[in-house]
Formats: C-alpha cells, structure tokens, sequence
C-alpha cells in the first residue's frame, strides 16, 4: 500500500543526513548500484534532472545509459500536453517488466505530471511498481524520500509542500551536468500568469526567485570550469525578482561583467516583460547573445485576450522594432499554438500575418491540448481535423521565412560552439551560433566544446552549413 505524504519544508543539514545514510548503504555492496534518469519537457525539466542525477551520484550511485541494468530509475515528466503524459506513462508501463526481473529495483516517477492529483493517484492505482513520487518543488527532497522507501520497503506517495510550492528555492545541490561546455542555470522557479490554457502555474506554482549572490557564483564557476554556453532559466525569466525588487536586467548585466570566453543566453520571456532596459543590456553587453526567444501563441488580439496572455499585437511588434533597432543582428525565435479554443480561420489568418512580419527565424509551433484544471479545457473545441489543416498551414509559412533568413548567411564565417559529431552521419558535425542556429560541418574530435569559425556555404530552412575557416 503506498504513504500518502505531504513534503515538510527543506531543511539542507536534514537533507545531508539522509544523503550520507544512502552513501553508507551503497557501499554495503561490492558493486556499485546504478541510476539511471530519464528526462522529458522543456530545458528547466533537463535542469531538474542534473540535480537529480547529482543527488543519487552523490549518495553512490554510478549512472548508465539504460534502464535495463539500473537499481534506481527516475522519470523526469512533463505535463504540458496529453501527449507528454501518455508518452511517459508509457515508458513507465514498459519498466514493469525490468522491476520483475529486479525485485529490488526502485522506479521513481517526478516533475511536472505527478504534481497533479489524479495523476499521482493514477501511477498509485496502476503502477504498482512505481515506488515513489517526487513534485516539482520537492526535487531536494530526493534523499529522504528514497532513504524512507528503502528503510519501509513501502511505496512513498508525495505532494509538494505548501511552502516549496510558494516560498522556498533549495540550494546546495549536487549537480551532474549533461555536458562540460553547456550549462542550465535555472534562477527562479513557478510562475504568476496563468495564461488560460496552460497547466505550469498549478504544477510549478508561484514564482520564486534565487537569491542573486548565488546565481552570480554559480555562473562564475562555471565559467571558471570552461563552460562556454550559460543559459539562464525561469518559467518566464524577465520577472525574476520582482517579489524582492530585483532586476532581471541588473542581474544580466552583472554576469555579462563575469571575465571570460562564453555566451549568456536566457528564456524562457513573457512579451509583457520585455523592456527596452533589458533590450538594452543585451545590446550592450559583451557575453550576450543576440538571441529572444519570445512567445506570441497567437496574432490576434482576441485570441490573446482569451489566452489572458496580457499583450496586444502592437505592443508585441513594438519590442521586436526595438530589438532590431538595437542588434540588427538578432536572432528571434517563439512558440504559436494552432486551434486554440474559439480560434476562428480568421484569427488563424492573423497569425500567419504575424509570421510574416515577424519574419521569426526558428518557431515551435504547436497544436492546441486541453489540460485538465485550465480555464480553456472547458471551453468548445477546435476539430483535430481544423487544427491539423492550421498547422500544416503554419509549417509551410515559417519554412519559407526561416529559409530566407538563413540564405543571406551563404559566405559569411560564424562563431560555432563544436557539439560533436552529427547523428546522420559520423564525418560530419554539427554545433550552433551565437544566434543558436545548427550548423554542420566537417570536424575532428578536439574540436567538440570549442569554439569555431565556420564559413557558411549551404542554407536550409532548419540548418546550416559550411567549413572550418582557421
């Protein structure tokens, strides 16, 4: 029968108590116990999954690549459309063949979907093997809940804390990042906006901020350790701060003062957010990348206002002209969602309007999906058929944009962060610019995590391509 438990507020000496309890069990072993962490969702879920990762490497656990060898596995999930529920469900649904075979295998499912009652009430009934659930606010909460489920031999069930869920940031975690030149900071955590059709705000809840000292000191130390590519990270990262009167501005512009070779990056922004002052900064700044990721969702003004997302078109267009004014150079990508509810083909007509004045250079794009507790999942639904047809439509609009953004590029030479070498094919690689866009080239192994030149002399709507310039 699985605990039902509320998580108490974050106590860091607690917390190390039962990290060293863990370590102490696992070296009981002549074999070291495997963890393996699976991620789905957006770049704060990838974020949350390094701290994941370093808390159970921490407490002696050595990561793998699969699933099939591990003694502790965790599902990092994502709830912002059904399909990212059903996908991980699935995945979970296939580990109950691996916990047959391991008795003692612990599966613990966290993040965005299991902050949701009936799904943690699902994985309870269903998913009998799953042996505990982690919210979103409740990460640092790892080493307790894993000690408890290993001392009862009993499932754990938990709910995020009323104060991790509004007021406490937990610091000091062990953190195993995916890579040694890319780097996740996130800064704030939640988010106050509650646009009508999305779920974050009711399974991240209120906006908290990290106190600035130590994003400042993470930042420099990963600059220090030779990462070359730092993004900072919030549900809506232009209001960090602003329960304590800090500037997300200020804040950028005292870690763009940070020494060093590397770029600055930042997402993900709300429109209402943009100021000029931020605008600013990164026109100013040395490290940072002339690169906006700022969602509009729709261009019709009715549609925003049902989406309760605060702007209008003009103020909308009004940052872009701004930031072109600023950084001709800039690279500006966003996110649309295709049949929102009411959406009529008008206000769809609206939208591919906006896309071409924009003239986006990269969009994720998106079909509307109803989530349970939202205004706009009660509202009358657009056909799949509708929306399928608008997004087609959608695709076919930015492909031509993003191909005549990225062919005035054929003959310039680009920075290029080496990312390695590319999946389709092992002679060639593949990095991103300034303005992160993919780039492939031909390269050797001693280039991967380092900055190169590349001269552009192939463009295709979603890449680039070129060669090496020394």
């Amino acid at each position: 029968m699985a605990k039902q438990l509320v998580m108490p507020p974050d106590n860091y000496t607690v917390r190390l108590d039962y990290m060293k309890k863990i370590r102490e069990w696992n070296k009981d072993l002549s074999k070291k116990r495997k963890v393996f962490v699976q991620t789905f969702g957006c770049q704060q879920n990838e974020a949350d999954s390094e701290k994941y990762l370093g808390m159970a490497v921490d407490m002696g656990y050595e990561p793998t690549n699969t699933p099939d060898n591990a003694d502790l596995i965790i599902v990092n999930t994502c709830a912002i459309r059904e399909h990212a529920e059903k996908k991980a469900l699935s995945i979970i649904g296939q580990y109950k063949h691996i916990k047959a075979k391991n008795k003692d295998l612990i599966i613990g499912v966290c993040g965005c979907m299991v902050a949701q009652e009936h799904r943690r009430e699902e994985l309870k009934m269903k998913y009998p093997y799953v042996t505990f659930t982690l919210g979103t606010a409740s990460l640092h909460h790892l080493p307790r809940v894993l000690w408890e489920t290993i001392e009862s031999k009993k499932r754990l069930i938990t709910t995020d804390s009323l104060e991790d869920f509004t007021e406490t940031v937990a610091e000091g975690m062990p953190i195993r990042r995916g890579s040694g030149y890319r780097a996740w900071v996130s800064i704030m955590y939640g988010c106050n906006n509650f646009c009508s059709y999305c779920i974050v705000p009711y399974v991240r809840g209120r906006e908290r901020s990290r106190k600035k000292e130590d994003i400042i000191a993470e930042v420099k130390a990963l600059v220090t350790e030779g990462y070359k590519d730092i993004t900072l990270l919030g549900q809506n990262v232009n209001s960090y701060g602003k329960e304590t009167d800090t500037d997300f501005a200020d804040l950028l512009a005292e870690l763009d003062a940070i020494e060093g070779d590397f770029w600055l990056r930042f997402m993900t922004s709300h429109p209402k957010d943009a100021s000029h002052k931020l605008i600013d900064v990164m026109a100013n700044g040395k490290h940072i990348a002339h690169q906006f990721h700022l969602p509009l969702q729709s261009g019709n003004d009715t549609v925003l206002k049902a989406m309760n997302r605060h702007y209008d078109m003009a103020r909308y267009m009004s940052s872009v002209h701004y930031m072109r004014l600023k950084m001709p150079d800039i690279t500006i990508t966003s996110d649309i969602i295709v049949g929102f509810p009411g959406e009529t083909e008008e206000q769809f007509e609206d939208t591919l309007k906006a896309l071409r004045n924009v003239e986006f250079d990269m969009l994720y794009s998106f079909i509307y999906s109803p989530r349970k507790g939202t205004p706009a999942a009660e509202e009358e639904q657009v056909p799949d058929t509708v929306k399928g047809s608008r997004f087609d439509q959608l695709l076919t609009t930015q492909n031509e944009i993003a191909l005549s953004k990225n062919q005035p590029m054929v003959g310039n030479t680009v920075k290029v962060l080496c990312d390695g070498i590319s999946k389709g094919e092992s002679s060639i690689y593949s990095g991103r610019t300034e303005g992160n866009k993919i780039v492939f080239f031909h390269g050797t192994p001693d280039m991967i995590g380092q900055f190169v030149n590349v001269e552009i002399n192939k463009a295709e709507a979603f890449a680039l391509w070129g060669e090496i310039i020394n």
